[in-house]
């Protein structure tokens, strides 16, 4: 039976794993980020991966930083066939990667060599593009640089988020692998190396570009809007409050209004410009130390009129 050692954290990687166990895999080990504090009351929570290697009785592995470690060193210890890596978070050492039999693999969730780094699926949505996907490949030093042996494309609907993309691709990714490990196992599979030229990065988001830029065109709003829904969330600058943007249209209209001002409103709805004379309309949003809203409760309990014209959006 073909053993691997799975790594791997998020809700991403749970459906990969409990693949790897329902096609008869030899799981030996599952290595996890440790549980961390979640919600306001800080809870300490196990993660998604953590929770399914439980549930079939994995042994699970939790270091703080694997490199040097006694979890990198079990997993040494272990030498499965197979080091099957999926959204883990960290860096892996040369010393471990060697200590798979077979191979150490990744399963990437773009089409490499386009968005290597940690925020692929928020970066494939920000930029508006018309499909993403999945990539397998060997794992080096080098982030997100090996060979790829197998990739598989879906497309990013209009009304995709981040949210969605992660739950498609998640699937998508467990499939593909189940397609690959027999060409692995066999000595069939074929690896292509990335081309260089082509290499973009899609780094963890920071809190500063989280902000939404009105002077884009519409498409580009609204795409930089669901590439970070429903985490960790767009912004702008509402009237002088942080206000959180949830969910938005793009109008099929166009205004000669700069960005950013008011091009129609009523009791139950808001219109913005944005860049190149596009409109959204706003449906949901979140004011500072507010719950979520809908734009007709916020109007509601806006104690300004707002006017046509005006400029409600800080640029």
């Amino acid at each position: 039976m073909t053993s691997i050692v799975f790594m791997g954290t998020p809700a991403f990687s749970a459906p990969i794993l409990e693949a790897l166990i329902s096609h008869g895999y030899d799981v030996k080990a599952v290595v996890t980020q440790p549980d961390r504090p979640v919600g306001r009351k800080h809870v300490l929570t196990a993660s998604p991966v953590k929770e399914v290697a439980l549930a079939h009785n994995i042994e699970v592995l939790q270091p703080e930083k694997i490199g040097g470690s006694d979890e990198m060193a079990r997993v040494i210890e272990l030498a499965p066939d197979f080091i099957v890596t999926a959204a883990f978070g960290q860096f892996l050492p040369t010393k471990l990667l060697a200590a798979a039999k077979t191979a150490a693999i990744n399963v990437h969730a773009s089409l490499l060599p386009k968005y290597r780094g940690g925020a692929p699926v928020h970066y494939a949505v920000m930029n508006d593009d018309a499909k993403t996907g999945v990539s397998i490949i060997y794992m080096i030093k080098k982030m997100d640089a090996g060979d790829i042996i197998s990739q598989r494309d879906i497309p990013i609907e209009k009304t995709d988020d981040v949210g969605s993309m992660f739950d498609k691709l998640s699937l998508l990714g467990r499939d593909l692998l189940i397609d690959t490990l027999p060409h692995l196992i066999d000595g069939t599979a074929t690896a292509t190396p990335q081309n260089e030229a082509d290499v973009t990065f899609s780094p963890t988001i920071k809190s500063d570009e989280e902000r939404v830029d009105f002077t884009l065109p519409v498409n580009l709003v609204d795409a930089k809007i669901r590439g970070l829904r429903p985490f960790p969330t767009s912004f702008v600058v509402l009237n002088g409050v942080r206000t959180k943007l949830w969910d938005v249209t793009v109008l099929p209209e166009t205004t000669t209004l700069s960005p950013g001002k008011v091009a129609r409103h009523g009791k139950h709805d808001l219109v913005l410009s944005t860049g190149e004379g596009g409109l959204l309309q706003i449906n949901r949003l979140q004011p500072a130390g507010k719950p979520q809203q809908s734009i007709t409760d916020f109007l509601n309990g806006t104690d300004d009129a707002l006017e046509v014209g005006e400029q409600v959006i800080e640029l």
